[in-house]
């Protein structure tokens, strides 16, 4: 009966999203059509019926129903609880009812509560949305069931891919796909502003929100997967350059030049036709994530299907979504006007020229992650990696990272840089010491001496704007930006920290055994088999001692999970202050003179990586205080409205006025 009602819900809500894309359509050619009225409450409904099948396949998941084709696949009874929850979204048609119930959520929220929006353009926005949960619930439906039956229920399930039975799997997919979503909302947005030729000022202040929400929860899915990857998949390593990794990346790179353009466009009325093209882009660059992991084109173990005609269905979907956006945006884009203008050297000027930046870097990211796949085409295989993607970003983030740390210091519309020309001074010099005393230490790559300088500087220019002022009264808004700016300084610190100074070592050891990588001693005391809920493991126990202080002992195993089956390594580390000590444990290396049996221990010292994530954290704080500081500043202007409309209120009362009254009131004294 479960699968049954989830269906069901499923067909209702794709239904309803018809209702909601004709109902904006009418509302689109006469507001006060009757039929108009329809696609706020189908988007409300719809929202309710797609939540309510992901949460019955939720359950299904947690009764272990093996009578479900999708549990039977990707769960058995044996299972931690927890790791049944997760598996719901761990597989292909899981995940896509998580991203359908979250799509149909947003444009609930959306039909619901938005009252900003001139009413034409909230017809054209839900018409939109409709148009592309449409797409996604025939994706789903026609290809992707998630309720579809056995003929007979199996007697234990498949089970979940071994990598994925982690706790980073609860947090890192569900947050991607509300940023993926909250981008589809700006899109819609973007659309319904462009059809209307409403691109104003009001209009960025509705979608801000959804691009800032978007934003935040792409950062914290991004760094929650980073270290996920770091020390679940035991290679050491936080960014791999991996084409399904490039593929959230791509998205907040996109989201991150249209946060700036939104933000702008909100507060100056300017740079209009950015925000309505990189609201284009970014919901672009999501589809293609999309595509990429979903087609077959990938093997990886972060893609959920290898299946070409899903592939085909979802490159489809991109053509029609992104094919028309472009379209509408050729045909309505001479309409758009410029806006007010600004110089180069001001705010606007330097958000602009971070925008291209931003874009270049997602082209290099976009061509480094696509050229391997079109050369296998045609049976020729090219393998892009970091000497592609570091060097070729560095060009553009370099400058990127300079202007980002003048920015904020520059003011709106016409500036002069003699003005701020000690803070350039300080910037400029904190850089020049730190290159020279790095050089001076050792021989390092060139790109982390420049990482690290830059971070340092743009650690102290995200401070700057606080300079003269009185912190008391620095709106939450501007503090958001500081800590996010901050936070990318922390993040870049972290990455050429790691990249300059880490040092490793692989050894092949017996119990007694004996190492030295940087200034920590390894020794290992054993190594002895050991058993979990669904899977048994060889533990070694090592002993782990940084110059006088006590040992801390680790137990980094090498797991072999039997449903199904499949190998895995667990890390262990120990995060200091300054970095992190991170130890796995291999196969069997042989004997030893001795006659005692030797282990692959791999050690890693990895100063300051951990403000990779700390940054990221950070950013996604930064992004957090942005959403609470606006809200402030929306419930203090409808406060003043309401209490404007209170004193005319007693005006008219003192007057004798009548309410309807056509007199005018006399001048209150």
């Amino acid at each position: 009966m479960i699968a049954e009602l989830g269906l069901a819900a499923l067909w209702l809500s794709a239904a309803l999203s018809v209702l909601m894309m004709i109902s904006g359509a009418m509302g689109l050619r006469d507001v006060a059509s009757p039929h108009a009225l329809y696609a706020r409450p189908a988007s409300v409904v719809q929202a309710f019926l797609a939540v309510l099948a992901f949460f019955l396949l939720l359950y299904a998941f947690a009764i272990t129903d093996l009578s479900i084709k999708l549990v039977a696949t990707n769960s058995h009874s044996a299972k931690p609880f927890i790791y049944k929850l997760t598996g719901t979204w761990g597989n292909h048609e899981g995940s896509m009812l998580l991203w359908v119930a979250v799509l149909a959520l947003s444009g609930g929220l959306l039909g619901g509560l938005e009252r900003r929006l001139p009413e034409k353009t909230m017809s054209a926005t839900l018409m939109v949305q409709g148009f592309v949960a449409l797409g996604f619930y025939a994706f789903m439906l026609l290809s992707s069931n998630p309720f579809e039956r056995l003929p007979v229920p199996a007697l234990e399930g498949g089970g979940l891919n071994p990598l994925l039975q982690d706790i980073g799997l609860a947090i890192h997919p569900p947050t991607l796909y509300v940023g993926y979503v909250g981008l589809s909302v700006a899109f819609s947005l973007a659309m319904g502003a462009l059809i209307t030729r409403q691109v104003t000022p009001d209009f960025a202040k509705v979608m801000r929100p959804w691009v800032l929400g978007a934003w935040v929860f792409l950062t914290f899915g991004i760094t929650a997967g980073s270290y996920w990857a770091y020390y679940e998949l035991g290679w050491g390593g936080w960014w791999f350059w991996d084409p399904v990794e490039n593929a959230s990346l791509m998205p907040w790179l996109a989201a991150t030049a249209l946060l700036h353009s939104v933000t702008v466009l909100a507060a100056r009325d300017a740079l209009r036709t950015w925000t309505i093209m990189l609201g284009v882009l970014a919901f672009s660059m999501s589809m293609l994530g999309t595509f990429l992991v979903r087609s077959g084109v990938l093997t990886s173990v972060h893609a959920f299907a290898v299946d070409p005609e899903r592939g085909s269905f979802i490159l489809g979907l991109l053509g029609l979504y992104i094919g028309g956006a472009l379209v509408i945006f050729a045909m309505r884009a001479g309409s758009i006007s410029e806006g007010k203008r600004f110089t180069v050297t001001s705010r606007e000027g330097a958000l602009v020229f971070n925008n291209v930046m931003l874009s270049a870097i997602l082209a290099i990211v976009l061509l480094g992650t696509l050229y391997p796949l079109l050369t296998e085409a045609f049976d020729v295989r090219v393998s892009v990696g970091p000497p592609y993607f570091n060097p070729a970003g560095a060009i553009f983030a370099i400058p990127m990272f300079i202007v980002m740390a003048v920015g904020p210091l520059l003011r709106w519309k016409d500036d002069k840089p003699a003005r701020i020309q000690f803070e350039l001074a300080l910037l400029a010099a904190v850089a020049i010491a730190i290159v020279a005393l790095v050089a001076i230490l050792g021989d390092y790559s060139v790109l982390a001496v420049l990482g690290l300088a830059l971070s340092v500087a743009l650690g102290i220019g995200a401070l700057l704007p606080l300079k003269g002022r009185n912190i008391r009264r620095v709106p939450t808004a501007t503090w958001g930006m500081i800590a996010a700016h901050f936070g990318v300084a922390v993040s870049l610190f972290g990455m050429a920290s790691e990249s300059a100074f880490t040092s490793e070592k692989l050894a092949a050891m017996a119990p007694g055994d004996s190492e030295v990588v940087a200034d920590w001693n390894i020794q290992l005391e054993s190594v002895d088999p050991v058993a979990g809920p669904n899977w048994t493991a060889i533990e070694a126990r090592v002993l782990a001692a940084r110059g006088d202080e006590e040992p801390t002992e680790l137990g980094p195993q090498s797991r072999n999970f039997w449903s199904p089956p499949q190998p895995t390594s667990e890390s262990a580390l120990v995060t200091r202050w300054d970095g992190q000590l991170y130890v796995v444990v291999g196969d069997s290396a042989g004997i030893d003179a001795n006659g005692n049996e030797r282990w692959q221990i791999r050690v890693w010292w990895k100063p300051f990586v951990t403000f990779i994530w700390y940054g990221g954290l950070l950013i996604a704080f930064g992004g957090i205080l942005s959403i609470i500081g606006r809200l402030q500043v929306d419930l203090k202007r409808r406060s003043a409205k309401a209490q404007g409309k209170a004193r005319r209120a007693d005006v008219e009362a003192l007057s004798g006025d009548k309410p309807g009254s056509t007199a005018a009131p006399e001048p209150a004294e």
